[in-house]
């Protein structure tokens, strides 16, 4: 018997494609957990609960998402041969990277608005 597999091979192509669409999935997961921890603080502030946690956790994942996206970038463009699909790519990351930072813009409110009340 013969171990021939009916799938191709992945070309370099698809397998930078894969690489990307992983990091995309990443950074939208983190944008994910990032809202839901602004909502969180956002349903203590009546309540005068721990926002503070939840805006630490939202700059941390800030972090993380820029590691992600150097990450990404410096991957796609190492492995990345089409010039429009590079920039395509790098655009799509580039903007899931700064609604990481604009979540952090707003953790920032809320822990501005939390310690002056205290």
């Amino acid at each position: 018997m013969s171990s021939i597999s009916s799938t191709p091979p992945r070309s370099h192509r698809d397998v930078s494609h894969h690489n990307s669409a992983a990091r995309r999935g990443a950074l939208a997961a983190i944008i994910l957990q990032q809202c839901q921890a602004l909502q969180q603080a956002v349903s203590l502030m009546q309540k005068n609960g721990d926002i503070l946690s939840h805006c630490v956790e939202i700059n941390r994942l800030e972090n993380e998402a820029d590691q992600v996206s150097q990450q990404a970038i410096a991957t796609l463009f190492d492995r990345e041969k089409d010039p429009i699909n590079l920039i395509k790519i790098k655009e799509l990351l580039e903007c899931l990277e700064r609604a990481t930072d604009k979540a952090e813009d707003v953790a920032n409110v809320l822990e501005t608005v939390v310690l002056k009340n205290t």
